[in-house]
């Protein structure tokens, strides 16, 4: 079995401008005389690797932990987009038109406009994933992330896909059990002998 982490690193990756620094803080060293290593973490739920809940952006939306799980871990397709906007004409050219879960290698510079958006929901989607820290672009993000959240279609950002080739692929992505709260990190995996686990109906 072929295992591929997709997840970027929460200690060192950028977070979202606006969004609270990452903090790490040692409790207890053994180095320091202390029985045990013992680390305490301060960190947006949306920084690195993580899923968006649709209370992220919908009033009264499912928490993170409402969310059905089925939709993280199931058959995916890698596509490779160019970087820049993704319009709806580029959606109905290019996406697959039978995919459950979709996931957007685009150099983390691919984002989607709201048409686009709708036009991947119509594909019949469960789940978006992007390398892109976020699935729209700054200062125009809320109306993709709506159409999708709003529609039932799970949201991961922040994937690392540089070295996944766009093809066929079985996800595994469920977000940490965090509470009722708008997200949550997620350690992310590609298997590309995805077909095994479809032998024994784990789709």
């Amino acid at each position: 079995m072929n295992i591929i982490d997709i997840s970027k690193p929460l200690l060192t990756t950028v977070e979202y401008p606006g969004d609270p620094e990452t903090r790490l803080d040692t409790v207890r060293s053994i180095e320091k005389g202390d029985e045990c290593n013992l680390s305490a973490v301060y960190a947006c739920v949306h920084t690195a690797t993580h899923a968006d809940a649709p209370c992220h952006f919908l009033d009264g939306g499912e928490t993170i932990e409402e969310v059905d799980l089925s939709k993280y871990i199931g058959q995916c397709t890698v596509i490779e987009v160019p970087p820049g906007v993704i319009t709806g004409e580029y959606v109905n050219r290019y996406f697959p038109k039978k995919c459950s879960r979709l996931l957007i290698k685009g150099d983390a510079q691919s984002f989607f406009m709201e048409s686009a958006a709708y036009e991947a929901v119509d594909t019949g989607i469960c789940l978006i994933g992007t390398d892109a820290d976020s699935v729209g672009k700054s200062g125009n993000q809320i109306k993709p992330h709506k159409a999708f959240l709003q529609n039932g279609v799970a949201i991961l950002e922040n994937l690392d896909l540089s070295k996944v080739e766009p093809g066929d692929y079985y996800l595994i992505a469920p977000p940490v059990k965090m509470g009722a709260i708008d997200g949550a990190p997620v350690r992310a995996i590609l298997i590309d002998d995805y077909i095994l686990w479809n032998r024994v109906t784990l789709d």
